[in-house]
């Protein structure tokens, strides 16, 4: 059995891949096991041996940028700055990494008692296409360095992808499977953990999995994140970032802001000149370095944003910028009339207005989701809202973006656990009470 990855734009055949079965995956996390055993034992090794990896994204960075943006159709330019990203959360690693898992020394009655910091052992990662990149370092770069080894299991889609980043990774603890979803959610058994980004759907089914083995997890999910703007934003500033915020990666990203919520004086001024900014974007070929918007990943996704926009045509009035074709979808705004509680995964804004800063934080909460939130307007008026608001992370004056410093996760059906910063480092670790006498 085989999988075809296609050029979303072209159609045209990238490449095809024989699907590993389970006993090939066993075997896969075997070696894992072993390999893992020595890996643990030296961190200054794994940060020499990290830092060669992070060398050889460098190095690949255009050539792993165009395969990206070939298998799941993301504009090349953002594919280049997705390889640079990656490469400041290796450095961010490398450079704190040993202060994160350094031995926390606890005053007690004891000799001496302290808390230790161990790997867990083969930690399963399973990614989407959307962030083909840098889904898979930000959860495999902390469990490497802390110890673990890793198995990513990719969406078929980018499945070439996936083998590069196993090469240029260049580690007998990481190890790229080109399997299918059914497989690896039986092989979470042999692991240690599991670290998920998706749908919510597929990680409610993972999790389940993983809890029914009692294996460690850490779930990044689905979001519909609220852009809210108050009557003292600075209008230009919050219609100019609600281009990236919403079209960012043709509209397929987690933390794209997908709900707009305006006060109603400044609504319709703010709609009008945000479908002018939508206009404005170069629609077409995904690998022209001046486009902004290509295709969505594939057919099948072009297929359920075509249904998405026939059910929100009966709950507000749609601003199209031109006719979508093959599997591009121009950017559209919505003007709602009504909530919609789904996530719409493709460059669909959906635009409401509120009167109070009360009906704001209530529109904002009227989802199943949780991941973040950007605020637009007067910073201290904007904070005074942040305790109310759930989700995983708040921006103010900025658009939500994920950042090696900070954590990041959301709440709800967003999520559990956290990526990034010492959190993130620590969630596939082994904390561990030493109390000498």
């Amino acid at each position: 059995m085989e999988i075809t990855t296609l050029n979303p734009y072209t159609g045209n055949e990238l490449g095809k891949y024989e699907i590993t079965d389970i006993d090939g995956v066993k075997r896969i996390i075997s070696e894992l096991k072993h390999n893992q055993l020595s890996w643990r034992e030296n961190m200054d090794k794994r940060i020499d041996m990290l830092r060669e990896s992070r060398n050889n994204f460098e190095r690949n960075a255009d050539n792993l940028a165009k395969l990206m943006s070939s298998e799941m159709g993301k504009p090349l330019s953002q594919s280049l700055a997705e390889v640079k990203k990656t490469l400041w959360l290796f450095d961010y690693y490398l450079e704190n990494g040993k202060n994160f898992l350094a031995d926390e020394y606890v005053q007690t009655e004891a000799k001496k008692s302290y808390v230790k910091f161990d790997p867990l052992g083969v930690i399963i990662i399973i990614m989407p296409w959307n962030f083909p990149l840098w889904q898979v370092v930000r959860a495999a770069i902390p469990a490497l360095l802390v110890g673990n080894s890793v198995m990513l299991k990719h969406a078929s889609i980018v499945s070439g992808t996936s083998l590069k980043i196993q090469e240029l990774f260049n580690l007998d603890t990481f190890k790229s499977v080109i399997t299918t979803g059914k497989i690896v959610d039986e092989a979470i058994k042999y692991s240690d953990g599991v670290s998920f980004t998706g749908s919510t759907a597929a990680g409610s089914i993972i999790a389940s999995e993983a809890a029914r083995n009692i294996k460690k997890f850490v779930m990044e999910l689905g979001g519909s994140d609220p852009y809210i703007v108050l009557d003292s934003s600075n209008i230009d500033e919050a219609v100019k970032n609600s281009v990236y915020a919403r079209l960012q990666n043709n509209g397929q990203s987690c933390i794209a802001s997908k709900r707009f919520l305006v006060q109603e004086d400044l609504y319709d001024e703010f709609t009008k000149r945000m479908l002018e900014e939508y206009s404005k974007v170069k629609v077409g070929d995904q690998l022209d370095k001046d486009t902004y918007i290509g295709p969505l990943s594939s057919a099948s996704q072009k297929d359920i944003i075509d249904k998405q926009i026939a059910e929100l045509r009966t709950m507000g009035t749609v601003l199209s910028t031109g006719e979508n074709y093959g599997n591009v979808v121009r950017p559209t705004i919505i003007r709602m009339n009504r909530d919609y509680g789904e996530e719409v995964f493709g460059p669909i804004a959906m635009v409401k207005s509120f009167k109070t800063i009360e009906e704001a934080i209530k529109l904002a909460n009227d989802t199943p989701y949780g991941l973040g939130c950007s605020i637009w307007g007067n910073s201290e008026k904007a904070e005074s809202m942040v305790p109310y608001i759930d989700s995983g992370t708040v921006s103010i004056n900025k658009i939500v973006a994920s950042d090696p410093r900070l954590p990041f996760g959301g709440t709800k059906k967003s999520g559990i656990g956290r990526e990034l910063s010492r959190y993130g480092i620590l969630e596939f670790t082994n904390i561990k009470t030493v109390w000498v006498n």
